[in-house]
């Protein structure tokens, strides 16, 4: 068959996508482009925001509409955490959740042998993810349209930030062995892949649960000795994981891009403390100030959400005036979304969509300003 996978949100989401493309692959399918054409459509979803929810639905109403009655299957995170609500467009023939994906080739196969009966429901497949324990892993090797490789070294999160569904749509921390991490990338490095991003929800957390216990550090110890591709980045890194030992290893190690990609989320202590962040504002300082002494000129992202609930005005203009003082070097700007289910959706003072809006705008413009002073310290 003629398949085509749409993938939406991080890049987890976009490793698993390679990995049923692979998977399909394998048993004599053809993968296309997304658009008209396919004789099956699969739409590996996001929840992170409300936003994203709407872009997934957005997509699946898209493949119905130019698949002509093809069969479409929903998987990834909002498929995980609300499946009614999936199964209730028209068109979605089968929803899986996250570790429902492993299987995809069953239940294309299945999909496309079963005709499309009116008014019959989709075949709905979404385990509990919470009670996960284990990270089956995978080997993805292509990524379509991409010059470097990701590599998912972990997946789901232990922490309970007041904003955040994640930990609801990929379950606990789970990390893949080490073996198996320095063995995957001596493939990618033979497939020719220059540069691998090791991913994960909550990439910091890699190994704690493993047994022996390892740890990021230690598996990236591990990563530079084989050097099995040039260059190897880490993908975004909680601020109370970014270790002194962290740092003197990327400082020493040259395989190690120069760059960090930090969730801050907000410059004010009262917001940290309401979003359940386990740092205030003078830690954060400190923290890129340790980063730029070990790591000269690194690149720096941060994420910031705008708008929690009980931000106000001032609290907003001290995460501005706290970014403006920081050497960083470009920003993820989140407007906040009210997800069901997640603490913050309880909290009092909720900020009117018209003001999350504006502060947003006038952060992509610090943003923009930031950006432009980092490349321009390398011009000639």
């Amino acid at each position: 068959m003629r398949l085509a996978i749409a993938t939406l949100g991080c890049k987890i989401n976009q490793y698993d996508s390679s990995f049923m493309g692979e998977c399909l692959k394998k048993k004599g399918h053809a993968l296309i482009p997304f658009g008209p054409g396919a004789d099956l459509y699969i739409i590996n979803t996001c929840t992170v925001t409300s936003k994203t929810d709407m872009k997934s639905r957005q997509l699946i109403r898209k493949a119905h509409r130019i698949g002509k009655g093809a069969p479409v299957i929903v998987t990834g995170c909002y498929a995980q955490v609300s499946p009614d609500a999936i199964s209730a467009i028209e068109g979605v023939r089968c929803v899986l959740g996250n570790r429902e994906k492993e299987e995809i080739v069953r239940f294309v196969e299945e999909a496309a042998k079963s005709p499309e009966r009116g008014g019959s429901a989709p075949r709905v497949r979404v385990g509990e993810i919470e009670d996960e324990n284990e990270l089956r892993t995978f080997d993805a090797k292509s990524f379509s349209g991409r010059t470097r490789a990701f590599l998912k070294i972990q997946d789901g999160c232990n922490a309970s930030c007041a904003y955040c569904i994640i930990p609801r749509a990929r379950g606990r921390s789970r990390s893949v062995e080490p073996g198996r991490v320095l063995a995957q990338l001596e493939d990618l490095g033979a497939e020719g892949y220059k540069e691998a991003v090791l991913c994960g929800i909550h990439l910091g957390a890699y190994g704690l649960d493993l047994s022996p216990s390892s740890s990021i550090v230690r598996l990236l110890g591990e990563v530079a000795l084989q050097r099995s591709l040039p260059r190897i980045r880490l993908s975004s890194i909680e601020p109370g994981e970014i270790s002194t030992a962290l740092l003197g290893l990327m400082a020493r190690e040259s395989i190690f891009c120069n760059h960090l990609h930090i969730p801050m989320q907000s410059g004010d202590d009262e917001v940290l403390r309401r979003m359940g962040r386990p740092y205030d504002t003078a830690f954060f300082n400190r923290l890129i100030e340790k980063v730029t002494d070990a790591l000269p000129g690194a690149a720096i992202g941060l994420d910031v959400i705008v708008g929690f609930p009980g931000e106000g005005e001032d609290a907003f203009l001290r995460t501005v005036s706290l970014i403006e003082a920081l050497p960083v070097s470009y920003l993820h700007i989140f407007p906040y979304s009210n997800r069901k289910g997640t603490k913050a959706s309880r909290l009092p003072d909720q900020v009117p969509h018209d003001t999350i809006r504006q502060r947003c705008n006038e952060l992509r413009c610090l943003g923009r300003k930031k950006k432009m002073a980092f490349a321009s310290r390398f011009i000639g």
